[in-house]
């Protein structure tokens, strides 16, 4: 796997940070969560004047293996059929990114389809969908490198246009799945606590995805005599959530503001954590999705989401919703007055 230099935020301009928070015109802590998320960008970036500056949304779409054995209620074609409706505009993507100003780059990591003759999907197809885990492995070790180092460059490009912080989209039809498995392996939760119904599976639905995955799970367990987190991911990940780690490995590396959606990014996100702890450090969690056992899977890394609007789309919409509070915190820091600047009596 490709290496990546990633260091704690340094907390050294933490007291510099505080003063300006405190001595803005209004009572100390008023501010609330404000506060605190200005306190965490102004450490990622090491500055007192924060900047959002070229938001970028990455989707990555990829197929899934597992989804042959019935986990999902969609059929894998809507995968694909998805994807060319982003090209057009029509999703709930498109929307959030045209309302937040954010610069949409939509990615085929790994979809069962031919997109040759469409233009606005930026191809970096590994495979056509990944193996079913159910029987081998999903990826191979030289896929999974791959699909980290596609994560990487992708973040690259952001760079290279002046980004300072992006959100991160999935599209895959079955990805529900091997984000409950990683959630039951890294939370150490029961894997019946893990399954949902992710895209509206009933209860007979579930009870059969919860059957799938368990034994998956045991074959797993009985085929790899030294796991480790490289094994959990490349056994049950998919290409577009391996490059999806890549994203925030590359983009903690490079001190950028890492939003992270719900329930299948998440799962991403304490997979990367697990690679290297400090990237924790530039990651805000957004929101906490209506997706069964989102919550426990936010507790697994002590997270807080700033949102609970029962979102269950992905596509990294929950993200895209949460920016505006995100600007919030930042004009806070860049536009209100000192209490010396509006000639306001400090009293406290």
């Amino acid at each position: 796997m490709k290496e990546f230099n990633i260091s704690s935020i340094d907390r050294s301009m933490l007291a510099a940070i505080q003063e300006k928070i405190d001595n803005l015109n209004k009572p100390k802590g008023s501010l609330g969560r404000l506060e605190e998320l200005a306190m965490q960008i102004c450490l990622i970036q090491q500055t007192l004047e924060p900047s959002l500056a070229h938001p970028c949304h990455l989707l990555l779409g990829g197929d899934h293996g597992i989804e042959r054995e019935g986990v999902s209620v969609s059929p894998r074609e809507v995968t694909w059929q998805q994807m060319i409706n982003f090209t057009r505009g029509g999703g709930g993507v498109n929307m959030f990114c045209r309302q937040h100003g954010f610069k949409l780059r939509i990615v085929d990591v790994g979809v069962d389809c031919d997109f040759s003759d469409v233009d606005g999907i930026i191809d970096r197809k590994i495979a056509r969908g990944t193996k079913n885990f159910l029987y081998e492995p999903a990826m191979s070790e030289e896929e999974f490198d791959r699909a980290i180092q596609i994560g990487s460059d992708l973040v690259d490009d952001c760079i290279a246009e002046g980004c300072r912080i992006l959100s991160i989209g999935e599209m895959g039809i079955g990805n529900t799945s091997p984000s409950s498995i990683w959630m039951s392996i890294f939370g150490d939760i029961p894997l019946k606590n893990c399954i949902g119904a992710g895209a509206g599976l009933d209860n007979d639905g579930i009870r059969h995805k919860y059957e799938v995955l368990s034994k998956a799970l045991k074959n797993y367990q009985a085929s790899i005599h030294q796991p480790s987190t490289i094994s959990h991911l490349t056994y049950f990940g998919g290409f577009e959530m391996i490059s999806a780690i890549g994203v925030m490995l590359r983009a903690a590396e490079h001190h950028l503001i890492i939003l992270i959606d719900g329930f299948i990014m998440t799962a991403c996100a304490i997979a990367a954590i697990r690679l290297y702890p400090a990237a924790q450090d530039y990651m805000i969690f957004t929101h906490c999705g209506d997706e069964s056992g989102h919550k426990m899977m936010l507790d697994i890394v002590d997270a807080r989401p700033l949102l609970h609007l029962g979102l269950r789309l992905g596509e990294g919409t929950g993200a895209l919703c949460a920016f505006p509070i995100i600007d919030s915190a930042v004009r806070m820091m860049n536009e209100m007055n000192n209490f010396q600047k509006a000639r306001i009596t400090k009293y406290f």
